[in-house]
């Protein structure tokens, strides 16, 4: 039987767990990255629930406690950064026992790619064409490459995935905006991930990294559509917004204006009713972003492709059917963390000096003892009691199996 050959469009958390769990049951693999150079930087995220479990079989966990954020908790904060209640101690918590920056873990994963797997940066997919026996890919470079399956591992704005799946694509905005990047450290900044809520729907978070700065958001609800302006437009009305919110939304925005790695996005989730059509399948933000407030957006990009490349192990050349497997084997953690209560935003980004009073409040009761079950259960995620399907089952069944 000839080697199989997978097309992974993107190579970031989840292009890059597909690309190392393909590759290691046999496949040959080529991951094609729109930046020109690997994308370092980027926020916290951290590994949760089954996805752990992933990390272990890679034997990457010492790899990634290694490159610890050093955030060591979570507190809510005034106007004059006085604590007002903190978060309790959990591993699963909101500062995870695994936290790490988005591009450490992507760097982590390409560091540790298994021999065999072709990168190419500064390209991406110009068409796709399908025959009965394989999906051809032409790059806008003008390379041609035949495979048997393409995952589309892009991210929440998908040119590739609207092309080919946009009568599925149901965008669900959650009318937050979110402007992130990182700034100077000072020696008012600590190991914990300071929280800031005020009036007028608005948020500022600071959290501390390894890299000897700190990561800034700057969070605010209801908002305009920050994605549809260049960057100093939107970075000028977020300035305007945050005018008087006070605590450390003046260093933030002038911190902002100077960085190289600001990011600005508007929280979409996106919904489909099946992520995969013929030979193609789409996994990570392309697939199902959760967006930020949903969280565990890390964890089941990494999952995913350990899902993905045991379905297709179990198969010889039933594609169809191992997608299918896989979309059914993720499902139910995604839906778990894309079914946000209706309360969350108002709760999150109250308006008025009364909603924020009662925020406050809200804030000490659910962060006490009593109800340490219930927040456990909040920031529970990607977690599930089925065991991972099995790597490299005898090819032939339609469907992946249980086994770990």
């Amino acid at each position: 039987m000839s080697t199989r050959h997978a097309v992974i469009s993107g190579a970031s958390i989840a292009g890059l767990s597909a690309a190392f769990w393909l590759r290691r049951t046999g496949w040959e693999v080529t991951v094609l990255e729109r930046a020109a150079a690997f994308r370092d930087g980027g926020q916290n995220v951290d590994v949760r629930g089954v996805a752990r479990d992933v990390l272990r079989r890679m034997g990457l966990i010492e790899a990634v406690k290694a490159q610890n954020t050093t955030e060591t908790g979570t507190v809510f904060v005034d106007g004059t950064g006085r604590v007002r209640a903190e978060l309790p101690s959990d591993p699963e918590g909101a500062t995870a026992e695994l936290e790490i920056l988005r591009g450490d873990l992507a760097q982590t994963l390409l560091d540790h790619l298994p021999d065999g797997v072709g990168i190419s940066y500064g390209d991406t997919i110009a068409d796709v064409a399908e025959d009965a026996d394989a999906v051809t890919v032409t790059t806008e470079s003008g390379r041609v490459l035949r495979a048997d399956v393409l995952v589309v591992a892009e991210g929440v704005r998908s040119a590739t995935r609207d092309r080919l799946f946009g009568d599925l694509v149901e965008r669900r905005e959650l009318g937050v905006a979110m402007v992130f990047g990182t700034i100077p450290r000072t020696d008012g900044d600590d190991d914990r991930w300071r929280w800031y809520t005020t009036t007028g729907g608005r948020q500022v978070h600071l959290r501390p990294d390894n890299h000897g700065t700190t990561r800034a958001i700057l969070a605010y609800a209801p908002a305009e559509h920050l994605t549809d302006l260049d960057r100093t437009d939107a970075l000028g009305r977020t300035r305007a917004r945050f005018a008087d919110a006070g605590w450390e939304a003046a260093r933030v925005l002038d911190a902002f204006d100077t960085a190289d790695d600001v990011y600005i996005d508007n929280l979409t989730q996106i919904r489909m009713p099946a992520w995969h059509r013929g030979r193609v399948c789409l996994a990570g933000d392309a697939a199902w972003c959760v967006t930020p407030m949903g969280g565990g957006g890390a964890s089941l990009a990494l999952t995913a492709g350990y899902v993905l490349a045991a379905c297709l192990s179990t198969t010889d050349s039933d594609v169809e059917a191992a997608f299918a497997a896989y979309d059914e084997w993720m499902r139910p953690l995604v839906d778990d963390v894309q079914d946000l209560p209706r309360w969350i935003v108002p709760f999150a980004y109250p308006q008025s000096r009364f909603g924020l009073s009662l925020r406050r409040v809200l804030d000490k009761v659910l962060t006490s003892r009593p109800f340490a079950p219930f927040l456990a259960k909040v920031t529970r995620v990607a977690a599930t009691d089925r065991p991972l399907p099995s790597l490299g089952t005898p090819p032939g069944t339609s469907r992946c199996s249980a086994g770990g």
